[in-house]
């Protein structure tokens, strides 16, 4: 009974492999648009886009929706859908920010912000997995309880980080070769998603799942205990982003992380991951991820109307899910 079993896990990984080439040649397209658009910063603001201070800036905008992204990336591989990191997050930095919660220090306020986050994750997940509830529809209910919990706890106030917490933001002001610690925070995430999607069970299982949900049940996968740990994963990276935006911002709001939900899965559409689940890397995420920095780092140094970041982002991700079905369309026959 349990060489037949060995054998459809065998076969399914080995299925994996071509997607997963595929995902990482679709890379070097993402490095020729991110090349372009570094050729672009250079031919209309080189005295401002070219500078040291422009990147750490740059670096540090994408840090905190990159965490997001790796969560997300998790979740879309994996054949579902979260809109409720941007509130989680928010709902994290507000919890971790009141007076209550400040008065036990900055390890405290951290490991706070990371528990609202994984728990927020763990209860969308179990309305999916075991409520049997769509994720746009539970996901969507989170994001607006999210919000109005935020709300209610900081009567709509933002809450300052107090002095004797000045080591959360430490990690906004220090900087190690010039660079500020929350991007190493940043990279270091990236490295672990990375090594748990592409090197163990967990995330052999993610692409299993997400690919065809009743043969991995039938290679002996709980399908619905991975899916509550994914939008767990993915409550964990809104913990950890909460983390970065109070140090970033010196402050909890329930402001925080508007619309992050859009340019997260954004990011991850433009990598290459599937919207239906089953194929994509965290490279490619966060190739997306910095495309996007990058365009509203020029539309800012251009002096441009957010409204037009808008128009130019619905229009990439419109450009990106065409050219998926395309490719699906070519691959189908």
């Amino acid at each position: 009974m349990s060489e037949p079993t060995t054998d459809r896990r065998t076969a399914g990984v080995a299925a994996l492999a071509p997607a997963r080439r595929l995902g990482e040649m679709r890379h070097l397209g993402l490095l020729v648009a991110l090349a372009i658009l570094v050729v672009v910063g250079l031919v209309t603001r080189p005295e401002n886009f070219a500078t040291a201070s422009n990147l750490v800036s740059i670096l540090s905008l994408a840090a905190t929706i990159g965490v997001i992204t790796v969560g997300a990336t998790f979740v879309i591989i994996g054949g579902g859908i979260d809109l409720s990191v941007g509130a989680v997050m928010a709902l994290a930095s507000v919890w971790a920010t009141t007076l209550a919660t400040q008065a036990y220090g900055p390890w405290v306020m951290a490991i706070c912000a990371i528990l609202v986050g994984t728990g927020a994750g763990l209860v969308s997940g179990w309305l999916i997995a075991y409520g049997r509830l769509v994720p746009f529809i539970a996901t969507l209910a989170m994001l607006v309880a999210a919000r109005g919990l935020a709300q209610r706890m900081s009567d709509r106030r933002t809450q300052l980080v107090q002095p004797d917490n000045a080591a959360l933001v430490e990690l906004s002001t220090t900087r190690v070769l010039g660079v500020p610690l929350l991007v190493y925070i940043f990279a270091l995430v990236v490295a672990l998603g990375w090594v748990v999607l592409n090197r163990t069970t967990f995330g052999r299982r993610t692409y299993a799942v997400g690919g065809n949900p009743e043969a991995a049940r039938l290679a002996g996968i709980d399908v619905r205990r991975h899916t509550m740990l994914l939008y767990a994963l993915s409550g964990l990276c809104c913990g950890i982003a909460a983390i970065l935006i109070m140090a970033r911002t010196t402050t909890g709001s329930s402001t925080h992380g508007d619309l992050y939900e859009l340019d997260a899965i954004a990011a991850v559409i433009i990598g290459g991951t599937l919207l239906t689940g089953g194929r994509g890397t965290i490279i490619g995420s966060i190739l997306g991820l910095l495309i996007f920095t990058l365009i509203t780092n020029l539309f800012i140094l251009n002096g441009l109307d957010t409204s037009d970041q808008l128009i130019a982002k619905g229009l990439i991700i419109v450009v990106a899910v065409l050219l998926q079905r395309r490719n699906l369309k070519e691959r189908a026959t």
